[in-house]
């Protein structure tokens, strides 16, 4: 099989990771392979068997060049530090350069045992791996930096975790699998030759044109920053809850990386969570922000000693760059929240336009309204009279309150010069009709898991690929769940 590796980050040393060979599967089974991704990376499984690419990607076939390893990371798990966590369940196959120049990892995960398992099987349940499948093609397909889905298949082997599972193997692209967590590892054992190594490794890969800049390790913390920043304000735009943002969670190339108990919500509330370990609500949807950073805070901790040579200018030059998140998320979250509401960006009002979002995200949390559906229908109004304000009203409990609210939304539109027709196209580029419901995953990996019916899992696929489209005959993947569909936990499969 002709995978073009160009394996860069094995040429740092040992301590940044162990060689490990994937454990073989008794039967491998091909799910899905994404074409499309894998000719974006300069190679195609076109004329290879099924069988074949079942064996490379559940790890009974190492293909010509890869080179597996797994690699090294610590984290502060929900504000407690872990010395020493690692791939515990996942195998870097190998890297490739894709056809944009960008160097990206192949990841197997599920594919066996690691030096750093701890004691756990390395494997993953069949239904983690069609949910990650899912929300990570999903997110690119909503423009969500994020890992990307290679491949999925069935393992022929079962995993006990509560209770006896199929088990599953995917294979995930990311542009970077170092994690703020990989630099906490090192800074833990105070290996600076490490931390500046690891360093070089991001900047070389992930941000190219700051080596030639005066402090290359500032501009990248800082490029850090922002790309968090711009990363969970597109979350909070979307009302995704990533539900386990620990720092070994948290990419430094400022992609979504890790979907375990993740979700996109149904109706909106701002302290919303679903992760079953979230007891205290730490990673909840409104805390997202503060977490980022949070784990931004810790990141830069790593950083210290590479900034300035005097410690109290580097942690000052630290906190100047952290500073700054707070007001870059909100302007990206403004940005955005305007143009799903049909509003231009003008200046002078910021203010009044924020004031006017808010209001109606707190009707929304009051009123239950469905997050997806009440952006959807808004989209599809007129901008000088509520007749065709039905679908939106009646998704809140109190209609009132949306009638309300309108009159507020429709002044604000009179400071707009575009057309309805054009305010509306741009709201409906933006506001998708079609997200990863919970219930409809949760129905795919009941099909999947109980009666080995993988249909329910493509045909859900095929729909998110176009998401900001209304497509005939799909009106059941808008919907919300009805009360005995409501999902209310959502598990990390581990």
């Amino acid at each position: 099989m002709n995978i073009p590796f160009h394996n860069r980050y094995i040429t740092l040393d040992d301590r940044f990771y162990v060689k490990t060979s994937p454990t073989p599967v008794s039967q491998p089974a091909l799910i899905r392979f994404n074409e499309t991704l894998a000719n974006s990376l300069g190679f195609s499984a076109a004329d290879w068997e099924d069988n074949d690419v079942a064996a490379v990607f559940a790890g009974n076939t190492v293909p010509q060049g890869a080179e597996p390893i797994a690699m090294a990371y610590a984290g502060h798990q929900f504000g407690n530090f872990v010395p020493q966590l690692g791939d515990g369940r996942a195998i870097l196959l190998g890297e490739v350069n894709g056809i944009d120049g960008v160097l990206y990892g192949l990841q197997l995960k599920g594919s066996g045992p690691t030096y750093f398992s701890r004691n756990g099987d390395g494997r993953a349940a069949l239904g983690p791996v069609l949910r990650e499948y899912l929300l990570s093609e999903a997110m690119a397909c909503l423009n969500v930096p994020t890992t990307r889905a290679l491949c999925a298949v069935t393992t022929g082997d079962g995993v006990a975790r509560e209770q006896f599972l199929p088990g599953g193997v995917i294979t995930r692209v990311a542009s970077s699998f170092v994690r703020v967590g990989t630099f906490e590892y090192f800074r833990s054992r105070g290996d600076v030759e490490a931390i500046k190594g690891l360093a070089d490794y991001v900047i070389e890969h992930n941000y190219p044109g700051l080596a030639a800049t005066e402090n290359p390790y500032l501009s990248m913390l800082q490029a850090v920053v922002e790309r968090q920043a711009a990363l969970i304000a597109r979350w909070m735009h979307l009302g995704f809850i990533h539900g386990v943002m620990n720092t070994d969670n948290m990419s430094v190339a400022g992609e979504t990386i890790d979907y375990g108990p993740c979700a996109f919500m149904d109706d909106y509330r701002h302290d919303k969570v679903f992760s079953s370990i979230d007891r205290h609500g730490r990673y909840a949807y409104h805390n997202q922000p503060a977490i980022g950073l949070w784990n931004l805070s810790r990141f830069a901790e790593c950083l210290v000693p590479l900034l300035a040579n005097d410690t109290n200018v580097a942690i000052e030059l630290a906190q100047q760059v952290l500073t700054g998140f707070i007001e870059q998320y909100e302007s990206q979250w403004l940005s955005g929240m305007r143009a799903k509401c049909g509003l231009t960006e003008q200046k002078e009002l910021a203010s009044s336009d924020k004031a006017l979002i808010e209001s109606l995200l707190t009707e929304m949390h009051e009123n239950s309204a469905d997050f997806t559906l009440t952006f959807f229908h808004l989209s599809r109004v007129g901008g000088k009279s509520p007749e065709q304000d039905g679908d939106c009203r009646t998704l809140f409990t109190a209609p009132v309150a949306f009638d309300q609210w309108a009159v507020q939304w429709r002044e604000r539109l009179e400071k707009e010069t575009r057309s309805d027709k054009e305010r509306q196209a741009a709201m409906q580029a933006v506001n998708p009709v079609y997200i990863p419901r919970n219930h409809q995953v949760e129905a795919v990996i009941r099909a999947a898991e109980d009666g080995n019916d993988f249909s329910l899992f493509h045909k859900l696929h095929e729909v998110l690929q176009d998401p900001f489209v209304l497509q005939p005959g799909k009106e059941n993947y808008q919907r919300p769940p009805e009360p005995e569909e409501v999902v209310k936990r959502t598990f990390c499969g581990t």
